[in-house]
């Protein structure tokens, strides 16, 4: 028991440790990725190469001055960061970054808290994220900070249904909700985003949503609502959200690794999962869950300064109207196929695998077929039929000429003729829902 306890408390401090400390690197590498993407330099003074610059910012949000509106409800106002922050590092706690570590005492497993319901234990507590928005936004007795609040949590109830649905193929595969389990198993039959395909890119953009990245950032949307739930915040208060966001952004990325790209496993070798434990397997398996979790942050950044924003009807209609039948869908289609193979007799190993690849191949281009018929998550348009366009290209063409023959200087033939070619194609962007 004492080793127990103490093992515990060495993975708390360590794991928080590196944690905040990798957090802050974030920081920093978004800045370098997005000097990169847009032809820039990005931070370069602070230290050598900038390196310093995650020191420089703490500083000087330690020195600013901490304000507190007048109007706001300061209990509120002042724990409301806390809340934003405290569910993702919760969050991390059960996740496992590495095979257990031989001891004298006995095996160490490699997460802070290896809970047996690990994959649940997510899942309520990733919810909790939403409550210190929410209340940043009311507290702070501001209306642009509370429609922040308010979209904000619309926006996560409504895609943490998706997250969480997409999520059940996985558990119908691994038979557990143990997060160590669903890695052991992706070990024997491969990598679940071969075998959930569709499930792991449902997952993908309700995760970019759930914490409020680009191109889902409408709660904090700088060209409507100032800076959204943290208008009001200044100095390390501020500060926290921005922890939180990072924060969030490293839990939900090793999640992803941990639940549809094999966590902790070394591709392409048995190694890791065959024979004694032994401290090189345990430094090789946590290095390669870095290099997973560090490739999906890196997605994180490269979204955020390739993709523009949506428009927040989109943003709804996407999550109600196409991500929750996908993933409802996609359960349906999972359970039934397993159900199927087994029936046939068919193990679980590299054949399930490869039935259900072959199978996500003809979904996935179905889907695709599918999302590139029309404007599905663009409700504020609408089709417009052959009979209303002939109309309102006739009507363009009859206002084109009573503004031509309304001008006093004479108009040459070249520029009637350019006027009324290009008038057909403004009326239908008209007509179709164009700006």
């Amino acid at each position: 028991m004492g080793t127990y306890v103490l093992a515990s408390a060495i993975k708390i401090v360590v794991v928080f440790g590196l944690y905040m400390l990798g957090v802050a690197l974030l920081t920093l590498a978004e800045r370098k990725l997005a000097a990169w993407f847009q032809d820039r330099r990005g931070p370069n003074r602070a230290g050598p190469g900038g390196i310093l610059q995650p020191v420089a910012d703490g500083i000087k949000n330690f020195m600013k001055e901490e304000t507190n509106p007048a109007a706001a409800d300061r209990w509120l106002f002042l724990i409301a960061p806390a809340l934003a922050f405290i569910p993702a590092m919760l969050t991390w706690a059960v996740l496992p970054i590495a095979s257990s570590l031989p001891t004298p005492w006995g095996l160490i497993d490699m997460a802070v808290a290896p809970l047996p319901v690990g994959f649940l234990f997510t899942l309520a507590i990733s919810s909790l994220g939403v409550y210190g928005i929410v209340l940043a936004g009311w507290s702070s007795n501001n209306k642009y900070a509370l429609l922040g609040g308010l979209r904000s949590s619309a926006q996560m109830i409504s895609y943490e249904i998706a997250m969480g649905m997409s999520t059940i193929p996985v558990i119908l595969l691994a038979g557990n909700v143990s997060l160590t389990t669903i890695v052991q198993q992706q070990s024997h039959m491969g990598w679940n985003v071969l075998s959930l395909t569709v499930a792991w890119f449902t997952f993908l953009v309700a995760a970019f949503a759930e914490t409020n990245r680009l191109p889902f950032d409408l709660p904090e949307a700088e060209s409507e609502l100032v800076a959204g739930y943290h208008t009001e915040y200044s100095g390390m208060k501020f500060s926290m959200f921005f922890i939180a966001e990072y924060a969030n952004m490293a839990t939900v990325s090793g999640l992803t690794a941990t639940l549809f790209f094999g966590g902790w496993d070394i591709p392409f070798t048995q190694w890791d999962n065959v024979g004694a434990y032994s401290a090189l397997k345990t430094l090789a398996t946590m290095s390669m869950f870095a290099i997973k979790t560090g490739f999906f942050l890196f997605v994180f950044m490269w979204v955020r300064w390739t993709v523009p924003r949506f428009r927040y009807d989109q943003l709804m209609s996407l999550g109600w109207s196409v991500m929750l039948p996908i993933a409802l869908g996609y359960i349906v289609v999972i359970a039934a196929a397993t159900l199927g193979l087994d029936m046939l007799g068919v193990a679980r190993g590299p054949m399930f695998s490869l039935a259900l690849l072959g199978m996500n191949i003809v979904i996935i281009a179905v889907l695709l077929a599918w999302l590139d018929k029309g404007k599905l998550i663009s409700p504020s348009s609408a089709r417009v039929g052959p009979t209303d366009l002939e109309r309102l290209r006739a009507r363009g063409l009859d206002l084109s000429r009573r503004q031509l023959a309304s001008q006093r200087a004479p108009v040459s033939a070249p520029a009637l003729s350019a006027s009324l070619t290009a008038l057909p194609v403004a009326t239908t962007l008209i007509a179709e829902g164009g700006d």
